[in-house]
């Protein structure tokens, strides 16, 4: 029995520690960066002392790595194996999906094509190279916030309309001013403790599996 209607569905997906099993961009700080500065600035952005933008500028500013080095190490991501199916699922039932990361399009883009996945729209930062070194550039940011690189809020809203039934799944900081406007929200890590702190309703997931079976007994 189908409980919800797939037409009016748009599920939005974070891509690090959600689709990916790891966070790539803060595994990559440890081997290819130049010095130890990273280590600052993930620290100032933990305690809340800077946002993502000037913490992962200030990371990337500090890597050196050719994009052939960078290919070797995208290719070896794993997602979670529910990933495709989950994709393959929805899609056979027409339904929207959407990757919003703070990550950047280069580096999801090669991961979901060495994963064979394609034509997955994706909203992020955005990268360039010059030679051994990375060049970011945040086209999605928010001047009236300071939290994230990118504003995912903002993209999410811009993809839905006033009936859309919205389905985010995530897991980080970046992600809670967008979960709080999605109706079915799957949660883990600083996404779950924030909404139980709040005492908000979310379902908790170790895996894509969780989300994949819901969606099978939903709508699928």
């Amino acid at each position: 029995m189908k409980l919800i209607n797939p037409e009016k569905c748009v599920v939005f997906f974070d891509f690090d520690n959600t689709i990916a099993t790891c966070d790539v961009f803060d595994n990559m700080l440890p081997r290819f960066s130049r010095d130890d500065l990273w280590v600052k600035l993930e620290k100032d952005w933990q305690r809340g002392k800077i946002g993502s933008h000037a913490c992962l500028k200030g990371q990337i500013n500090g890597i050196s790595i050719t994009k052939r080095a960078l290919d070797k190490y995208l290719s070896s991501i794993k997602l979670d194996p529910y990933f495709k199916k989950i994709v393959k699922a929805l899609s056979a039932s027409k339904i929207k999906m959407l990757v919003l990361s703070d990550n950047f399009d280069y580096i999801l883009k090669r991961i979901l094509g060495f994963n064979s996945i394609k034509n997955l729209k994706i909203y992020s930062n955005k990268l360039k190279f010059a030679k051994d070194r990375l060049v970011p550039y945040f086209p999605f940011r928010s001047k009236k916030c300071q939290v994230c690189a990118h504003c995912k809020t903002k993209n999410l809203l811009a993809n839905i309309t006033a009936d859309s039934i919205i389905i985010y799944i995530g897991d980080g900081r970046s992600d809670i001013c967008p979960s709080q406007y999605a109706d079915i929200v799957f949660a883990k890590d600083q996404l779950l403790k924030y909404f139980q702190d709040k005492k908000l309703t979310c379902f908790a997931y170790e895996s894509l599996k969780d989300v994949y079976d819901y969606f099978k007994r939903s709508f699928v």
